[in-house]
């Protein structure tokens, strides 16, 4: 799937407040080798780099337009292409953090095993994830394609949520941590602007969609009409002109034996 660094970064301080409550709480001290998989554009590899700016960092994404971004806004760090769901560190790494990227992948139950092997003894593996994949701005996708006539062709975007509960990764994640702290938040997000859920999920969950009908414009563009109209429907505006979108997300932090 395409990214857009543009359209991501719309809404960065909003993206960027779960990381930052992640990274707060992260117990290590001085971790000396820190990866940030699935990095993206890079903004959250730079908070990594503040906190610690005595280690070495690099920032993961299979996204070679993400990781340019990321190298021109962020010089000073490595940065590697590579598929996160197949990346190994070439040694055990001091923090492994994850910002919103692991729910874009499979099989948690052999993932997030497999990551934390690639964390040192007594280290870290900090991972934050959306869990909201049962509320309007997911369920409407599936509405808008109904609507339009194309959910055929996008049957097989629809699937079970990726993100599983909280006991889920307390039970796989146990027999690997000698401390493991999982808790979610329900973060109340004000935006702006004429339809920002909308513009919101255009710029992360939508763009698989929209990317299969790139071939076809004119469904593109209805489809993405009526979801704009769905969501517009869901979230309307409060008195003042801004718009709340209700966000849970999963926070995961594991210190391996």
């Amino acid at each position: 799937m395409a990214w857009d660094p543009r359209q991501y970064l719309n809404f960065a301080d909003h993206r960027l407040r779960p990381a930052v409550d992640l990274i707060t709480r992260i117990p290590v001290s001085e971790p000396t080798e820190i990866v940030d998989l699935g990095c993206g554009p890079g903004n959250v590899t730079q908070l990594l780099a503040n906190r610690w700016p005595e280690a070495t960092i690099t920032g993961v994404d299979s996204s070679r337009k993400m990781l340019q971004h990321a190298c021109t806004e962020h010089p000073g760090f490595g940065w590697q292409v590579a598929d996160i769901g197949d990346w190994t560190a070439q040694k055990p790494v001091g923090l492994l953090f994850s910002n919103a990227a692991l729910h874009w992948l499979p099989d948690h139950e052999t993932l997030f095993p497999r990551l934390i092997e690639q964390v040192s003894p007594g280290g870290i593996m900090a991972i934050q994830m959306p869990r909201n994949f049962d509320r309007p701005t997911h369920r409407l996708v599936e509405d808008a394609a109904r609507e339009t006539g194309v959910f055929d062709r996008l049957a097989s975007l629809f699937r079970p949520a990726p993100t599983h509960p909280p006991d889920f990764y307390y039970d796989l994640l146990s027999p690997y941590a000698a401390g493991l702290d999982i808790w979610e938040t329900d973060y109340l997000q004000v935006l702006e602007g004429n339809n920002p859920v909308m513009e919101w999920t255009r710029g992360t969950w939508l763009r698989q969609f929209l990317e299969v009908l790139e071939d076809d414009p004119t469904a593109q563009q209805r489809f993405l009409d009526c979801y704009r109209d769905l969501t517009a429907q869901a979230y309307p505006k409060q008195q003042n002109g801004k718009t709340l979108l209700p966000f849970l997300r999963l926070f995961i932090l594991v210190r391996r034996k």
